[in-house]
């Protein structure tokens, strides 16, 4: 568990319409992101429209959470744009609509020049872990993201602002 005294928000930029941390995405999470020397940390409560079954969240939803902490995690830390290549995850107890949670992300490690290996984690309101998940990520400089089109001139100067991405 962190404390929050040594945490630091992170910026978002509003200009983007991403499903997990879009601040303008009305069906949206708007996940919003704080940090520390080693990880990234987000509080959320998933709304009612994004439930599965009775008042369980979807596990697409807490995939999709995963995902998005471990994403800010690899691009915060390592300071590169990153994209998932793949995804492990265990879902250890049942996730409520409607109740708060909190999401960790943290860089296991930097396997190689373009590849990291990441984690996530899913804590309840009583700070129970109910999913995990470890990932893959591929790293790709700026010039590799443009020319892929995985990231435009407004994202890519974004990002070289406020995590100093070279």
């Amino acid at each position: 568990m962190r404390s929050d005294k040594d945490c630091y928000n992170l910026p978002n930029s509003p200009d983007h319409y991403c499903f997990g941390c879009s601040p303008v995405n009305p069906t949206g999470l708007q996940m919003k992101f704080s940090a520390n020397a080693d990880r990234v940390f987000s509080k959320i409560t998933i709304p009612d429209h994004l439930c599965g079954w009775s008042n369980i969240a979807h596990g697409g939803v807490l995939t999709t959470i995963l995902d998005e902490i471990m994403s800010w995690a690899a691009l915060h830390h390592l300071k590169r744009i990153t994209m998932t290549k793949s995804m492990n995850i265990e879902f250890i107890k049942p996730v409520y609509i409607r109740s708060p949670l909190r999401a960790e992300g943290k860089v296991l490690a930097q396997t190689g020049k373009h590849d990291a290996v990441m984690e996530g984690i899913l804590y309840n309101e009583k700070g129970t872990a109910c999913a995990k998940s470890t990932a893959n990520f591929a790293i790709f400089s700026p010039k590799v993201a443009k020319r892929f089109g995985i990231a435009d001139d407004a994202s890519l100067k974004f990002f070289a602002d406020v995590f100093d991405i070279k």
